[in-house]
């Protein structure tokens, strides 16, 4: 594997500290220190996340607990929504990962089922939050409603806390709209191609990850080989079709590339299909696992008149590639 001419870099979005414990139930959680909890999603750890995450811990800190983030796997649209098809930002793996990088001590990934989605709200408090979590202190957003149907809001949470004998913190509507984002914005961003405004809104480059597949190697016959990437799971939400730009790490190393998601109109194809062809590269990556950060769109996918006149759009895309990576990073 040769990998050439590479001085581009990428910045650096977390701080990393690899001190977090992960457990895949609340059952088989264990802490003998008293804990600040936050809970929810986390679909796409994005900067609002990030917030939540920061405020947690710096109240961690302070009232010398541990931190625990408490999430739901599968999504709870996906278990209540009857065939629901929302796709997510991240897989649970890639969520993981991103909350790994934030100092946190504690992940619970709960499975999430209907039997869950029936506890009441005392219920979750009492039997969760107070007897399987040791919590001091639960830090969640003002519009937080939990327990059966939803039926419970902060005023509740706060009842409880007296009751049961924690602190309720509670992240106001000035500082979520502060941050103006969502899960949904992102989605919708990516839906329509805005690759940069979602990358904004998360804090980092959007991810794809998959195994390198054999494809029709009908790149290779057009002096562009491509690597064609079976995406982990189909759970993850695809952008727009279209030419990005794009980023990978292989063997150590930055490897920047033009992706191509769509059914190559133009050479009749059918199925949608995820493909990289990197810059300044020499290897085989055949049955190897490739993660692509997004870095920006540069067109749609289009049908040409001819295979030449596709030749000379990729030769252009990667002219325009060549100046943006020189210009931008």
């Amino acid at each position: 594997m040769v990998i050439k001419n590479q001085s581009y870099h990428i910045p650096l979005r977390f701080v990393i500290i690899l001190n977090l414990k992960i457990f895949h139930s609340i059952d088989s959680f264990g802490c003998s220190k008293k804990t600040v909890v936050t809970l929810g999603t986390f679909d796409g750890v994005h900067i609002g996340h990030q917030k939540i995450v920061q405020q947690l811990l710096s109240s961690a800190q302070q009232s010398d607990c541990e931190s625990v983030i408490l999430t739901f796997f599968p999504h709870p649209r996906m278990v209540l929504q009857d065939q629901s098809e929302i796709r997510l930002l991240n897989s649970i793996q890639e969520r993981t990962e991103l909350l790994e990088k934030t100092g946190l001590n504690h992940l619970i990934i709960h499975p999430f089922d209907k039997a869950f989605s029936r506890l009441t709200a005392e219920e979750f408090v009492k039997d969760i939050l107070v007897d399987r979590l040791n919590i001091q202190k639960i830090v969640i957003g003002y519009d937080h409603r939990f327990g059966r149907n939803r039926t419970a809001d902060i005023h509740d949470l706060i009842d409880f806390g007296h009751q049961y004998g924690f602190d309720v913190e509670q992240i106001s509507a000035q500082q979520i709209e502060a941050v103006s984002v969502s899960s949904t914005k992102i989605r919708t961003a990516l839906i329509d191609g805005h690759i940069a405004l979602a990358n904004q809104y998360l804090g980092y480059h959007y991810q794809l990850s998959g195994t390198v597949v054999h494809g029709r190697k009908l790149g290779r016959t057009l002096g562009f080989p491509t690597a064609n990437i079976a995406i982990d799971v189909d759970y993850k939400l695809i952008p727009k079709k279209g030419v990005y730009i794009v980023q990978s790490t292989i063997e150590g190393q930055s490897v920047f590339g033009m992706m191509n998601i769509g059914t190559k109109p133009t050479l009749d194809g059918q199925e949608l299909s995820v493909e990289v062809y990197y810059l300044d590269f020499e290897g085989d990556l055949y049955d190897k696992k490739i993660t692509v950060s997004m870095l920006d769109y540069m067109r749609d996918e289009l049908k040409f008149d001819s295979i030449d006149a596709l030749k000379k759009a990729i030769q252009n895309d990667l002219t325009y590639t060549r100046n943006y990576l020189k210009n931008h990073l």
